[in-house]
């Protein structure tokens, strides 16, 4: 481990930010805040290289495997893609009938995925950039997604307190995961079959003094196939 700690003096905009991604080549972040203001910060000499405003809401941010276009979702349940660098409005996917949450790309550079607050986890062609599945198993919104390391599995979580794990081939389930709370976040071990996931688990161990009951614990767990 190098050791490397370092706090960044980045403002963009006035907005919190609320979603981040890298490149994948590990050059750019790119961040978006609360007023749909999206800056792209230069890894090596920390400047904010260019910004870009929506008038929509913003959520997941990506770019595509080949670092050549880059992902946004909306509120109004679409999928925005832009030239990059010169974020050039390419092209828009309705994809979802609500907020469209997520998005992630499998590492075979086959498909991705989104998840949105209609329930439906959709599988995509990357190349072709259709709809090739749609599973609507869950009944509440779909807040985070993962693929596997071979891209063949993939995990959704939901508002109904499951991880749905599904093959991306045949969309059949392999199985679910009960949750004791909400799954805000989940992510597959980089080579083998392991899911790990954070829950927003409510403490009750100090129920008697009310300063300490009710306190949100991150539960971070493993789950493996």
């Amino acid at each position: 481990s190098s050791g490397i700690n370092a706090e960044w003096p980045l403002r963009p905009g006035k907005g919190e930010v609320i979603n981040m991604t890298w490149k994948n080549n590990g050059s750019t972040i790119a961040l978006g805040n609360k007023d749909d203001l999206i800056s792209f910060v230069d890894y090596k000499s920390q400047k904010i290289t260019s910004e870009k405003e929506f008038g929509f809401e913003v959520n997941e941010l990506a770019w595509d495997n080949m670092d050549t276009n880059f992902y946004l979702t909306s509120g109004s349940g679409t999928i925005h893609i832009l030239e990059y660098p010169s974020l050039v409005e390419l092209m828009v996917l309705p994809a979802h009938t609500a907020h469209c949450i997520c998005l992630k790309f499998s590492p075979d550079k086959r498909h991705f995925a989104t998840g949105g607050a209609d329930a439906l986890i959709n599988i995509w062609d990357v190349d072709e950039l259709v709809c090739l599945k749609s599973y609507s198993r869950l009944e509440w919104p779909v807040r985070t997604l993962s693929f596997n390391h071979d891209g063949s599995l993939l995990a959704a979580g939901s508002e109904d307190l499951v991880i749905d794990i599904s093959h991306v081939a045949t969309g059949e389930k392999i199985t679910t995961i009960s949750c004791n709370a909400f799954p805000f976040c989940c992510s597959w071990h980089p080579s083998q079959n392991v899911l790990a996931f954070v829950t927003d688990d409510k403490s009750k161990h100090n129920e008697k003094h009310s300063r300490d009951s009710d306190k949100t614990t991150g539960c971070v767990k493993l789950y493996g196939l």
